[in-house]
């Protein structure tokens, strides 16, 4: 796409409502406004955290209309929507640790370790999906245990007379979670009772995601406490996906029937049932180091562009456009709409480096946001409207937008931040938290506060406007599927066994620090062109 120097002011800043002059706008996010919605969002995050620790814990999640807490659905097992996720285990807490360390709220932080130790037991008699629970839980805990251990020079923050405790709760967690692998076909069960083990509720398919992204937390547990086991489920997992696509498209499917052994559904996209297991393939090699998850993505990438990459005006050069979900077997179009999660994979283009295509496919998102104050669970490219309305306050766009500024450091996306924040805090507060919106459309809340709206959505946006972040200052950081920093460093490529304190040797990295801003976005008003801008807003029927 060209990037030329823009003389003139893009409609798309109108969206924007702000007082400054377009021009300052686009070229500056002043210091004082950044340090103001730094301070809003979190603001915003203490008003959910508070209010589920004062009106929910022990229980999972925050009910934000009625105060209250939610668990597990007890009386109808098969509530999967509820019982995937609710396992009796605070996740509300749990998810949420490395949020308030990334804020130094270093007491809050302290205070909620101890709450999980003293708390927090998976001897529980619940049926959990075991790819929820692992990037929820799983990954939390690592991630605390390794910023109060490994970690202190970035965060300053240790506990005397810690003594793995996290660790070993994480050890506990995989341990319970292993039996999802038993499994001759190699691909994972989605669900286990943590007290039982095997489950058989729901227990016949998964979705390649749920198989696919769990190949960095369980690495890094079996490297931290040396079992070797934990990596090599995820690993056989991971190989026997590759093995599962379509040899001559290159592409692979939705869900898959561990009973039969075959595609249930055969179709191909890079949203929901799919979306994580691209994003970990590259950052297991990020993280690990492993060339072949390096080749399996690049693979997918490739394919991904030749098979679902639909262009609004194909004979357009700077044309806008989606990824339309396709059969893995054909390349041929199998629906007309694309879905919130796949907000998601202008992240993984960020990381791969295609940082052109990721502006361009940003700009659909936020097209879409701009229309709706949120991102509707579906939207049909066809008719243009909502196929399913539905917004569970989810993080992806918000990530996408923290990672492209990182990447570009144009102001523009501090601007787009700051219309995330306006239309969060507009039409989602509730009275203890924030709601999901059970329409874009009506704005109607539901009475459910998701966990990642802490753990994510809070912390992508405050990582936006706090630029003096030291995980911003470091840039040696990935965040998991789940917003979990893991830090990339010579340790996560060491066969660490903390229990044992024993290391091998890790190899060396200092290749994958290569990256560089690109000044020649910031000499410009927008990172695309007010054309371009046009366009989107024609393939989504929005007025500018």
């Amino acid at each position: 796409m060209s990037l030329q120097l823009l003389l003139s002011v893009p409609a798309f800043l109108i969206s924007l409502s702000v007082c400054h002059s377009f021009y300052d706008m686009a070229m500056n996010y002043p210091t004082h406004r950044s340090a103001k919605l730094q301070e809003k969002v979190r603001q915003m995050f203490y008003f959910g955290y508070n209010n589920y620790m004062e009106h929910a814990y022990p229980l999972d999640e925050l009910n934000p209309h009625t105060c209250s807490g939610r668990g597990p659905d007890v009386d109808n097992p098969s509530n999967i929507n509820i019982n995937d996720v609710l396992g009796n285990f605070s996740l509300g807490l749990v998810d949420s640790l490395d949020t308030l360390a990334i804020m130094g709220d270093k007491e809050q932080f302290i205070l909620a370790i101890n709450n999980v130790i003293n708390s927090v037991t998976f001897d529980q008699e619940c049926t959990v999906q075991v790819f929820e629970t692992t990037i929820r839980i799983l990954g939390s805990l690592l991630t605390t245990h390794l910023i109060i251990t490994e970690w202190t020079d970035t965060f300053g923050i240790k506990i005397d007379h810690y003594d793995n405790e996290l660790l070993s709760l994480a050890h506990d967690l995989g341990s319970r979670l292993l039996p999802a692998f038993d499994n001759p076909i190699g691909v994972p069960f989605p669900r286990v009772n943590l007290r039982k083990g095997k489950s058989e509720i729901f227990n016949k398919e998964t979705c390649t995601a749920g198989a696919g992204t769990l190949i960095l937390e369980f690495k890094m547990l079996g490297r931290l406490v040396g079992d070797p086991i934990f990596e090599s489920v995820a690993e056989r997992a991971m190989d026997r996906l590759w093995e599962l696509r379509n040899n001559e498209t290159g592409l692979i499917g939705n869900v898959y029937n561990l009973e039969l052994g075959k595609w249930e559904d055969p179709m191909s996209g890079i949203g929901a049932g799919i979306d994580s297991y691209y994003e970990y393939l590259l950052k297991s090699y990020v993280l690990f180091g492993n060339e072949n998850d390096l080749h399996r993505f690049n693979s997918y990438y490739q394919s991904i562009r030749e098979h679902m990459r639909q262009e609004f005006y194909p004979n357009k050069p700077d044309s806008p456009f989606y990824y339309a979900n396709v059969h893995m077997d054909t390349g041929m179009v199998q629906n007309q709409w694309i879905d919130s999660l796949s907000a998601a994979f202008v992240g993984v283009q960020v990381l791969h480096g295609d940082l052109e295509t990721a502006i361009m496919h940003h700009a659909l998102f936020y097209g879409l946001w701009v229309k709706y104050d949120a991102l509707p669970e579906r939207f049909n490219w066809e008719r243009k409207v909502c196929d399913y309305s539905l917004y569970p306050l989810r993080p992806e766009f918000a990530e996408a937008t923290y990672l492209l500024y990182q990447a570009t450091k144009h102001p523009f996306y501090q601007y787009v931040g700051e219309a995330i924040y306006t239309s969060l805090e507009k039409y989602t507060r509730a009275k203890c938290g924030y709601a999901t919106l059970n329409s874009v459309l009506s704005k109607k809340q539901e009475d459910r506060m998701e966990s990642f709206f802490l753990s994510e959505t809070c912390k992508y946006l405050y990582l936006l406007f706090d630029t003096e972040n030291p995980l911003n200052k470091r840039g040696d950081y990935i965040f998991t599927t789940e917003g979990h920093i893991m830090r990339v460093d010579k340790f996560a490529r060491e066969r660490v066994n903390v229990l044992n304190k024993t290391t091998k040797p890790a190899a060396n990295i200092s290749h994958l620090f290569s990256c560089e801003t690109f000044p020649r976005y910031r000499q410009q008003v927008a990172p695309f062109s007010d054309d371009f801008w046009t366009d989107v807003a024609s393939m989504i029927n929005l007025s500018v």
